[in-house]
């Protein structure tokens, strides 16, 4: 007879779920089994039977143990290196119209360039139109200026990982929408667990507003790293904003050094001076 969720085994089963929406897995089947039972408390969440509603509101009944239902089953897992698995979370990207900004003005999508196994990854709000024109994230005066920092630490942009929360560009370079960020975000998170960076730098607050789900100030974003899925976190200008203010340059300068300081990279003697 089927038996309901403990309050505890719904809080669970909820922050699983996301998990896996997170990844971009929105289906869930029930697996039917000749013996139901009720599963003891260390079998949690793992052996659910129907889709859950949301994380308030789930009304879902066990039925028999299925420890592996919830195993990810993404096209990229059967990749062989992480060059080919971001062409297939491309080609699963594909001409994207999940939300409203395909049909507002984008000319493509741009979707992520470098390193396939970068250590260092960073991430931006949203193209704009130079990189809408060319389909490469950060190639105009913003992405000029990264550059410039990336250099700065002693790198190339060959050697790092840069992509955005969205990838399409809001028209006239709004500032995304949450819906608009929650729809790409599965991408951008298959893209960090392919290349598994050991730093993870987001440019500007709606960078770091929605990867870390925080709702704080630059200054409070800025003041510490986070742990961000097997990746160091850290918080710094968008170049853009800097572009617009480069008397904060020196305080991007002091973020990017914590950066190097934990990737083990020493200050070239050009920009000591």
């Amino acid at each position: 007879m089927p038996v309901n969720f403990t309050p505890d085994q719904k809080r669970a089963l909820a922050a699983r779920v996301n998990y896996y929406r997170e990844l971009g897995i929105y289906d869930f089947y029930r697996r039917e089994s000749d013996v139901a039972r009720t599963p003891s408390p260390a079998e949690g969440v793992a052996h659910t039977s129907s889709l859950v509603q949301s994380e308030h509101d789930i009304g879902v009944v066990i039925n028999a143990p299925a420890p592996n239902m919830f195993a990810p089953e993404l096209p990229e897992n059967a990749a062989t290196d992480p060059a080919e698995a971001l062409r297939i979370i491309r080609q699963d990207l594909g001409d994207c119209t999940r939300c409203k900004l395909h049909k507002q003005g984008r000319k493509q999508i741009v979707y992520g360039v470098g390193n396939p196994r970068a250590e260092l990854m960073f991430i931006g709000e949203g193209p704009g139109a130079d990189e809408d024109q060319q389909g490469e994230p950060f190639v105009g005066r913003a992405g000029q200026l990264l550059n410039k920092m990336i250099e700065a630490m002693g790198l190339q942009r060959s050697e790092v990982y840069i992509a955005n929360v969205v990838k399409c560009r809001p028209p006239g370079n709004r500032t995304p929408e949450r819906d608009e960020c929650e729809t790409c975000m599965p991408f951008l998170l298959r893209q960090v667990q392919t290349i598994n960076p050991k730093v993870i730098v987001a440019l500007g607050a709606v960078a770091a507003k929605n990867l870390l789900q925080m709702n704080a100030s630059m200054g409070e974003l800025r003041s510490r790293s986070y742990d961000f899925r097997g990746s160091k976190f850290f918080v710094t200008y968008h170049p853009a904003f800097l572009l617009r203010d480069p008397r904060q340059k020196s305080e991007a300068w002091k973020d990017l050094q914590q950066v190097m300081k934990y990737l083990g990279l020493k200050v070239p003697p050009k920009a000591q001076s």
